[in-house]
């Protein structure tokens, strides 16, 4: 086999097309999303590199138009579990002996296929099966996920580069990275096709075989996955896609001796019930299983009275009401002086009087459906809670309907009470809850939101006094994985912003940076002796 030093292609962040009114990319989205109305299509599973198909379907309806079916997913059950695992063991000795540059190759034409032939078939499923809007879509299952198939690459070749620094004469040391012992599970979320594409394929770019779980409401989007990884010559068993209960899934993988790992996203309460079960479990492992997760986030921005309101006033509605507030980093709770509040208020509830609420297929609308029933179901009860409430206000929104979608319209609640249910609890949805501090009481104020509540991802300071924003910065510091300064809490860019927040957040592995790339490897020391000794006696020994 011949050999090389190899230099990857430098990444570089995916433009971030514009759908603008006469755009090709306008029309060619449109076209993608009238297709996929059109059809009813059988998803099935992908095993080994065979689809596999159940007796029980499932339907997929648009979060926004419940009354109309676009598909049907293959539900598994235990057997298929359990067949994943054997086949990304099989699929294991052949993957993690290719050549690094071989697989490699396989995700970056991955990243291209995505940004060209499947860019607006991905964008309108994810447009579909999860209510995103055009943009909304495009940032996520086009852009971001080509940057993480992208930069991990670079990442890759950066840690197999990384070296021991010193080799004595007459030695050689090396450092090489085996994947992990076994097999990773990837359970991913519904809210970011970007993560859902991600969190398989970044272990299984570091040699590793995957047993993937995405969430059943994005199970639509998740199929273009897989195409796409089939097309750009994955091998068969190096990923295996499943549809199966969290139960179950869990009963078999947790119970394997050849667990190595699990890669995360979702909610604080499942994953620390994971974390649980292998800990009762790990007697049975071959080794230690990697944990590596990103869970809830109750966000925040703070307005200091030396803000710039209309800086404040776009923060806040961007970052609590894009995708309706369902992004584990949406701006949940905003604290603003009372000196701007006035103002501030009228900016927002003037903005918020021009939302458009509605379907995905209508670009002029900015707030499109919540996932589903349950969440909606929730998101109203809390809706209703505090128009029975007299403590608290609500100064914009406050309906919903989901007689054809589960429209939750762009809610404000105002409190006095820095610690009101709905500034505490996570509610993940086009909820945003605003407490107004006295001028005066901004020392004050930072602890509040340093201890309010249980998550540490997100968060942002909207001020021009830069000694404010120093303070904040420093009192704030263990609050969130992920600071910003003058800007919404959304938004972090691979190979800008790498993501991931602490305490309640997870375990702020940095998804799209070098540091979970580490993760999904097994590092080995080496060191070869060229002059070796042939006497067990040292100098010292010598008579003088």
């Amino acid at each position: 086999m011949t050999k090389g030093f190899f230099n990857v292609p430098a990444p570089v962040n995916e433009p971030v097309l514009s759908y603008a009114p006469g755009s090709r990319e306008r029309s060619l989205l449109k076209e993608a999303i009238s297709i996929a109305y059109s059809e009813q299509i059988d998803i099935p599973m992908y095993i080994g590199g065979k689809e596999i198909r159940s007796d029980k379907k499932v339907e997929i309806r648009p979060p926004h138009n419940h009354q109309q079916v676009i598909g049907w997913y293959n539900a598994g059950e235990k057997k298929h579990v359990q067949q994943a695992i054997d086949a990304a063991l099989a699929a294991k000795e052949a993957w993690e002996a290719l050549a690094w540059e071989q697989r490699a190759a396989i995700f970056l034409k991955a990243a291209d296929l995505i940004a060209g032939p499947y860019r607006y078939k991905i964008n309108a499923a994810t447009m579909l099966g999860q209510s995103k809007n055009a943009y909304q879509a495009e940032i996520d299952s086009a852009c971001e996920l080509i940057d993480f198939l992208r930069f991990n690459v670079k990442y890759m070749a950066e840690i197999y580069g990384q070296q021991p620094p010193v080799s004595p004469r007459g030695s050689w040391n090396r450092l090489e990275q085996r994947p992990l012992e076994g097999f990773v599970f990837a359970l991913t979320p519904f809210n970011f096709t970007a993560i859902a594409g991600n969190l398989p394929t970044s272990a299984a770019l570091m040699g590793n075989v995957v047993v993937w779980k995405p969430s059943n409401a994005q199970i639509y989007a998740a199929r273009v996955i897989m195409e796409v990884l089939i097309e750009a010559g994955l091998p068969d068993g190096v990923i295996n896609l499943i549809y199966v209960s969290g139960p179950d899934a869990g009963d078999v993988i947790f119970n394997h001796p050849d667990f190595s790992g699990i890669h995360f996203t979702g909610s604080t309460g499942v994953f620390q019930d994971i974390w649980k079960t292998i800990g009762n479990n790990i007697h049975k492992y071959k080794s230690y299983p990697r944990i590596v997760g990103e869970t809830g986030g109750k966000d925040y921005i703070l307005v200091h009275g030396s803000a710039d309101l209309q800086v404040a006033n776009t923060a806040i509605l961007r970052g609590a009401f894009e995708y309706q507030g369902q992004k584990c980093s949406a701006a949940s709770r905003v604290y603003i002086a009372k000196s701007v509040w006035p103002e501030l208020r009228q900016l927002m509830q003037r903005d918020l009087a021009t939302f458009k609420v509605g379907p995905v297929e209508d670009f002029s609308n900015f707030v499109n459906a919540v996932i589903d029933e349950k969440s909606f179901n929730m998101l109203s009860k809390a809706i209703d809670d505090a128009k029975a409430d007299d403590s608290v206000e609500i100064i914009a929104g406050g309906s919903y309907d989901k007689s054809k979608g589960y429209f939750i319209e762009p809610t404000v609640i105002v409190t006095k009470d820095p610690y009101y249910i709905t500034m505490c609890d996570e509610l993940f949805g086009p909820i945003l809850t605003v407490h107004v501090y006295d001028d005066e009481e901004f020392d004050k104020i930072l602890n509040v939101i340093d201890n309010t509540s249980i998550y540490a991802l997100t968060g942002a300071v909207i001020a021009r006094d830069r000694y404010v924003i120093e303070k904040a910065t420093y009192a704030l510091r263990n609050s969130a994985g992920n600071f910003y300064i003058n800007d919404k809490c959304t938004g972090a860019v691979v190979g800008q912003q790498p993501f991931g927040g602490a305490r309640g957040s997870g375990t702020n592995d940095k998804a799209g940076s070098m540091i979970n790339l580490l993760f999904w490897v097994s590092p080995r020391t080496i060191k070869e002796t060229l002059d070796p000794a042939k006497d067990y006696r040292y100098p010292f020994h010598e008579e003088d």
